[in-house]
């Protein structure tokens, strides 16, 4: 054998000795898989399927005290991990965003194929990321609220209106429905200058659609428990939601191929509305915004944006009525600060601390959407010592972090003055109060939402004082909620209006 030969041979088996060395006598580094987060035991097939009951987040605030803040159920054949701590919170919405930010899309959103277009639920693309900037840029940035400001103003003097007519008659107002009709017509000037609704009627049988999807997409259902029953939705679920997309689709429809014959014709003066503005941006920048993404994302703002608001406006009265000493404070800092009968102007917000801890309470105790919208998990994740395994849908239970007595003095009392002098904010920096969400998939209405909710409870509280219909005392006032995406009050806060006293 010649040298080189037996230098190579020297070689290889030094390599061949190392490499057994390496492989048996070497510690075995090799990460251990963690396992699921604890949970309730389920049944054979259904799982914890049935145990949710009709209010899935008290149901699953309360097996969390059993469970931990971090738990398992197996809903049919789909793992879910629920989270409900502000710790557990934050490492979904912050820590882990960049995997947990697509969604669970829920089969109720497959009616009419509105999960291909609707911004809350596609995934992270440059569809997505389109959409976004279009809210963020033409609808929803400081600029363009402030330029819409006097809109505002005038449909807050509409309410104004809609109430003292009330009052005149004697006539008991049902808030959430004038809270509807403000909030959809202030959307609808916002994006194509008109008004959607001009009667209480009207809004009440378009709030019907509104609601009802809300309902149905927050429905447990089969379908997402067991994907092979998709194809023949059970409840009929997607069918009914698919009528109510058409419906809203119609509508859009309708006012955007108006103003596209508008824009034809010589002479057409620019509204200066955000329809304009997002056609503009198609026309210029050669973008895929046509009409029918514009539709869909109508159907997407009125949906989630008159719903949401809607909610925590007739929650915060009825707290208000049920909690006398608490509206006796609101009106007494609305009264210091503009005068007693004045409508609140945007400019007055920052000025009245005592109004923006009611609003932050409201939220602690009546968040619009108590677990979020549902995620999903792209990779296995290590979160607090357990595993979260690839495809697991992943819920946030707001609802119970508002409620967690580790969080909270008396968790369950209305009290305001809790906030007084806290930095507890809820855009998405406190992870106890986060009913817009937090990272990238937090709500993009949030600025236009909180200006809009702060002018209506301003006047509410402001201009009138309110008696419960029939007599109703404030402590016998029925508070039951009704779960669906949206968490609503089930019985309507119906109040006779009466001029306060100058």
């Amino acid at each position: 054998m010649d040298t080189i030969s037996c230098i190579l041979l020297f070689l290889l088996t030094i390599t061949f000795i190392l490499f057994l060395a390496n492989t048996i006598l070497k510690p075995n580094h090799k990460k251990k898989k963690l396992p699921l987060p604890p949970g309730p035991k389920g049944l054979p097939i259904v799982g914890n399927l049935f145990q949710l009951g009709h209010k899935p987040h008290q149901t699953l605030a309360t097996l969390s005290k059993t469970h931990g803040p971090i738990m398992t159920l197996k809903l049919g054949q789909i793992t879910t991990i629920v989270m409900s701590s502000s710790e557990t919170a934050k490492s979904t919405l912050q820590i882990h965003d960049n995997f947990l930010s697509n969604r669970k899309i829920p089969d109720a959103m497959k009616g009419y194929n509105q999960d291909r277009y609707s911004l809350p639920f596609i995934p992270v693309s440059h569809r997505w990321r389109d959409l976004r900037r279009i809210c963020n840029n033409l609808l929803f940035s400081n600029k363009n609220l402030n330029a819409n400001e006097q809109l505002r103003c005038d449909k807050i003097l509409e309410l104004f209106n809609d109430i003292k007519k009330s009052m005149l008659k004697g006539e008991a107002v049902n808030v959430g429905r004038l809270a509807f009709k403000t909030t959809i017509n202030l959307l609808s000037n916002t994006i194509y200058s008109v008004d959607l609704i001009r009667s209480a009627d009207k809004a009440g049988e378009f709030k019907e659609v509104i609601v009802s999807i809300m309902k149905e997409v927050g429905r447990p259902n089969l379908a997402d428990c067991f994907p092979v029953l998709k194809v023949v939705d059970p409840h009929g679920i997607r069918r009914r939601t698919g009528s109510y997309f058409e419906r809203l689709m119609k509508i859009f429809k309708g006012l955007v191929e108006e103003r596209l014959k508008q824009r034809k014709e010589s002479g057409y003066n620019t509204k200066n509305d955000m329809l304009d503005a997002m056609l503009d941006n198609a026309q210029h920048n050669g973008s895929e915004m046509y009409k029918d993404k514009i539709e869909r994302l109508s159907v997407d703002l009125f949906v989630a944006g008159t719903d949401t608001v809607t909610s925590t406006v007739e929650w915060t009265m009825a707290e208000l009525l049920r909690n006398p000493e608490v509206m006796s404070k609101a009106k007494s800092e609305l009264e210091k600060t503009i005068g007693k009968g004045k409508l609140v102007e945007e400019s007055h917000i920052e000025r009245l601390p005592y109004l923006q801890a009611i609003v932050k309470e409201i939220f602690r105790l009546h968040p619009a959407v108590p677990l979020l919208l549902p995620r999903q998990a792209e990779v296995d994740l290590d979160m607090h010592g357990y595993t979260i395994p690839k495809g697991s849908q992943v819920l946030v239970n707001v609802w119970a972090n508002g409620r967690d007595p580790n969080l909270w003095d008396n968790p369950n009392l209305f009290s305001p003055e809790r906030f007084l002098g806290s930095e507890i904010d809820f855009k998405g920096r406190s992870f106890e109060l986060t009913p817009f969400g937090a990272g990238r998939r937090i709500c993009p209405g949030l600025p236009l939402a909180i200006r809009l909710l702060f002018l209506m409870l301003g006047l509410l509280i402001n201009c009138f004082n309110w008696e419960l219909e029939g007599g109703i005392k404030p402590e016998d006032m029925d508070m039951d909620e009704t779960f669906g995406l949206t968490l609503e009050k089930t019985q309507p806060v119906l109040a006779v209006p009466t001029k306060t006293t100058n």
